[in-house]
């Protein structure tokens, strides 16, 4: 079984920056692809950006490629997604979630990830 915990999250001002990380234990942490997902007031949870086993293939959403970046330690078993120039839009819950079945490719869906963490509140002031 494999637990994952979020952290960093926070209230910032518009057009600052934040760093998520996202700790796992249970299991082989580089077993698998890691995402970040999302989820908005009122909207469904969505992908915002994932990193493959090896860390060398990343995938982002349209928001965010030019503002987000991912990266993964594997020696601390932890994957940090790092947020710069947020706007209002970006505030959400950000959870971190593991799809074991991939190694390489990242998949965009909930229904792909089968853990997850409990989330971390994002909120941008205007």
């Amino acid at each position: 079984q494999v637990q994952l915990a979020e952290s960093g999250g926070g209230l910032v001002q518009a057009g600052g920056s934040l760093r998520l990380s996202c700790v796992t234990s249970g299991r082989d942490f580089g077993a698998g692809v890691i995402g970040w997902f999302r989820q908005r007031p009122g909207k469904e949870r969505e992908f915002v950006a994932g990193v493959s086993r090896s860390g060398f293939s990343r995938r982002f959403a349209d928001s965010v490629k030019d503002r987000f970046t991912i990266n993964r330690d594997n020696a601390k078993n932890t994957v940090y997604l790092q947020m710069n120039n947020l706007n209002t839009e970006d505030t959400a819950v950000y959870y971190c979630a593991l799809d074991s079945r991939n190694y390489l490719s990242i998949a965009v869906s909930v229904g792909d990830y089968e853990s997850w963490g409990q989330g971390t509140q994002v909120t941008v002031s205007s």
